[in-house]
């Protein structure tokens, strides 16, 4: 006979506080989505309240001023292209680093985890002027740029993670007559699933709404992203809130649904990186 778990008072104020809490995160997205169906003058009026009328119109309207499919293309591009650097480049690194046990690994694996410290705005101009010399300041470039930037955060996961991996298996391949390269993408990498899915949520969720960066490199009107197209609705003398609140939504409806695909991936990965 199943035994029923005892309500405390402890259980109740953590209840209770979890769900305020819950709402209080909750809140900017019902704000964004309620808002986003408003027309101007009802979105002055009250911020809060329910529409009184359902305007699809936005929705409209958005998709033409943000010229959604283009720009949507060009963001997807730039995400996936470096997603797809980034989970390469940083689980081989991280592979050698775990795997080679030296001071050299220790002080490389030490720069990168300090790294992740450093804020963009410290060298964005120097990386700029730079770029620029180079002539990368396009689509190409900020690739290279988002994996630079992501690469430290994503070696420490992996790093982490890889410790769970046996050696034993890495020993098996070479005795098989396997080399590095073999063993990592036959053996390791197909082993990283679940941490691979993680640092891909998070460098998406980053590169995907970033504006900054984009800003800087991307200087041609033809290759702009989502981010930088919704700046339009905010002029000098007015701001199409009504619009921009619309085109938030489309912008952040691709990440909300990789999310839910993949977000099991993420407790089992932390739970295995945890484990030496």
């Amino acid at each position: 006979m199943r035994k029923h778990k005892k309500v405390t008072p402890k259980i109740i104020i953590t209840s209770i506080l979890s769900i305020i809490l819950g709402l209080v995160f909750l809140s900017p997205f019902y704000i964004i989505v309620v808002n986003s169906f408003k027309s101007k003058k009802e979105l002055f009026e009250s911020t809060l309240a329910l529409p009184h009328q359902f305007i699809l119109d936005n929705y409209k309207e958005a998709l033409n001023e943000l010229e959604f499919f283009k720009s949507f293309s060009h963001s997807l591009i730039i995400t996936v292209a470096s997603i797809i650097l980034l989970l390469i480049f940083s689980s081989m690194a991280a592979w050698m680093l775990e795997r080679t046990k030296s001071k050299l690994s220790n002080i490389i694996f030490m720069i990168f985890v300090f790294s992740m410290i450093v804020p963009f705005q410290s060298v964005m101009l120097p990386l700029v002027k730079l770029m620029g010399q180079l002539n990368m300041l396009n689509m190409v470039g900020i690739v290279f740029m988002y994996l630079g930037f992501g690469s430290s955060m994503s070696i420490f996961l992996y790093h982490g993670f890889i410790k769970s991996i046996p050696r034993e298996l890495d020993e098996a391949a070479m005795i098989d007559g396997c080399n590095k390269f073999q063993t990592f993408f036959y053996i390791i990498f197909p082993l990283l699933k679940p941490i691979s899915i993680t640092v891909a949520i998070l460098n998406t969720t980053w590169i995907w709404n970033d504006y900054l960066l984009p800003s800087l490199v991307i200087n041609k009107p033809n290759t702009l992203t989502i981010p930088l197209k919704t700046f339009f609705f905010f002029g000098e003398y007015t701001k199409q809130w009504n619009l921009a609140l619309a085109g938030l939504v489309l912008v952040v409806i691709p990440v909300i649904v990789f999310y839910f695909i993949a977000q099991k991936y993420i407790i089992k990965s932390i739970t295995a990186g945890s484990i030496k």
